[in-house]
């Protein structure tokens, strides 16, 4: 017996001789405890978001935004590590930091979304004695497709005429996709109307430069679904763009459509119409139309105007639906840019997230005449600074 008690007392002792070198090499050790954050400061305290600031309000799926948060304590910036919470009001929408402290009184964290639509952040700090908290609210859109072109090619198609010049600039430039709006008459045909052999010609050379690439749709009056057209005249309007120019159309493009909800039964039916025969929509309101407008349309012309106009386009408040859309589903018709400067002025407002514009056409001809009746006299400018938009290179100078 002593002996086996002499064993089992070797035995611990080894146990603990090889447990205090274990400790010695750290093998064992616990990690230190995070230091304790600071104790709150004391007085009234107020909290609000200082950015994002450069990116605005607007921003693009699973992106991160850069949010900042401005904290004061009685008027003065409140000492380093103030914590602040941040909290989002939808699961998509993910924080980096839900919980960050301020340097030189600004806290900062970053937050990604998922899903486009509508999201608000809010941030809260607490002092010994007050509380204050700010929201800001953002829009997530889809991530932008590249920048298109949408002519409304209402030009005769004789030889040597404006769309000789469209192809030819199509050629230059066939990674730049062009849907064109070809106008048959005035946008009225019946079961006498005749094809146009001129523009039978001019649609069949232009969609050949890079198949794909070029689209055309078929102009069709709608008279602001106001019955002076009915359905069924404007449908056969459509069958007739198809016999006469077969195999040659993407869609159909009603010209004076309506904006109020209450004609939005007029254009769902047109709508499933042209939809039933595989064809693209295009609306033209020519402003930002009833939300539901969305739904009888798959590209929706929310501004036609002047260029000095057109810096100010804004969908909002009151029209933010849009940022549910890609941004091809959002076009602009733009007049009277004078100069080349303009131009690139006016590309480059459609191409704001703010905007969220995928698809427009910019012309020096204004308002006094027939401003869709011949190309720019930048047309190749235009088709290079839209190309090199969409490759992030230099615009092309003026």
């Amino acid at each position: 017996m002593r002996q086996r008690t002499h064993a089992n007392s070797r035995v611990a002792a080894g146990l603990l001789f090889l447990t205090a070198a274990l400790a010695g090499c750290g093998g064992t050790t616990e990690p230190a405890p995070a230091p304790a954050p600071p104790p709150p400061p004391a007085g009234p305290i107020s909290v609000r978001f200082s950015g994002p600031v450069t990116d605005g309000s607007v921003h693009d799926t699973n992106s991160p935004i850069n949010l900042q948060i401005s904290v004061a304590v009685e008027g003065k910036s409140a000492p380093d590590g103030t914590l602040v919470t941040l909290s989002a009001s939808r699961p998509t929408a993910r924080l980096t930091r839900p919980v960050t402290a301020t340097v030189a009184g600004t806290a900062a964290s970053e937050m990604q979304d998922t899903q486009p639509g509508a999201v608000q952040v809010e941030a809260t700090a607490t002092s010994k004695t007050h509380s204050d908290s700010d929201r800001l609210a953002l829009f997530i859109r889809p991530k932008p497709k590249d920048l298109e072109l949408l002519v409304p090619a209402f030009f005769s198609a004789a030889k040597g005429s404006p769309w000789d010049t469209l192809t030819s600039g199509a050629a230059s430039y066939p990674n730049v996709k062009i849907t064109a709006v070809a106008k048959s008459g005035d946008g009225i045909l019946t079961g006498t109307s005749k094809v146009d052999a001129d523009l039978l010609k001019a649609i069949t050379a232009f969609k050949a430069v890079q198949p794909g690439n070029q689209k055309v749709v078929g102009y069709v009056a709608t008279a602001l679904g106001s019955g002076t057209l009915s359905v069924a005249d404007i449908k056969t309007t459509v069958d007739q763009y198809l016999a006469l120019y077969p195999g040659l159309l993407d869609g159909i493009y009603f010209g004076e459509m309506a904006s109020a909800s209450d004609r939005l039964p007029f254009y769902t039916d047109l709508y499933t119409y042209v939809h039933g025969k595989g064809l693209l929509v295009i609306g033209n309101p020519g402003s930002f139309p009833d939300a539901g407008y969305a739904s009888v349309a798959d590209v929706l012309v929310t501004f036609e105007g002047n260029a000095s106009a057109y810096q100010s386009h804004d969908p909002q408040p009151a029209h933010t639906w849009v940022y549910g859309q890609d941004n091809t589903r959002q076009a602009a018709l733009v007049h009277s840019a004078n100069t080349c400067t303009a131009m690139q002025s006016t590309v480059a407002t459609a191409s704001k997230a703010r905007v969220n514009t995928g698809r427009m056409y910019v012309t020096d001809l204004d308002g006094t005449g027939s401003r869709w009746s011949a190309l720019p006299a930048y047309w190749t400018k235009l088709l290079g600074t839209v190309d090199a938009y969409n490759n992030n290179r230099s615009w092309p100078a003026c």
